[in-house]
């Protein structure tokens, strides 16, 4: 994940930039600065080790080596770095951590995206007639 040679256009919010409010961009976007607000990015994000976000971060892929304090959702992957101090749940198709981490917050990690169907449980045939001519085979009931 590296958008200057990914031929994509990268913008920087520099070490000594503070930014309240909503941060949207299309493209990819490196983060040294502080946030308090939410950023939605098209591209991949870089949250440096200076970082220091308050909101959630909507993003294609990210690698983080500051501090968040709120949600992560990625659309493919989320890198923490061994400096990275996360508060807040993430949910990717893929996850990388390195030793030392700090996290705190709950993890969904789907590869091959949801799941579009569960198995139910069989249920018993509604009767109008009485339940002791039924029996049970299996956990279904059938009738005799």
């Amino acid at each position: 994940m590296n958008p200057e040679t990914d031929g994509q256009t990268q913008s920087v919010i520099d070490s000594q930039v503070e930014i309240t409010g909503t941060v949207k961009t299309q493209g990819s976007l490196r983060i040294d600065g502080k946030l308090k607000g939410d950023l939605e990015c098209g591209g991949d994000a870089v949250i440096g080790k200076s970082a220091r976000i308050e909101g959630n971060l909507m993003v294609n892929s990210v690698s983080v080596a500051g501090q968040v304090n709120g949600n992560i959702t990625a659309r493919d992957r989320i890198e923490m770095k061994s400096s990275a101090k996360v508060t807040g749940d993430i949910k990717a198709k893929r996850l990388a951590v390195e030793d030392g981490v700090t996290f705190i917050g709950r993890s969904e990690v789907t590869p091959t995206g949801p799941t579009t169907a569960t198995p139910q449980t069989p249920r018993a045939p509604k009767t109008d007639s009485d339940p002791g001519e039924r029996e049970a085979k299996g956990g279904i009931f059938t009738r005799k």
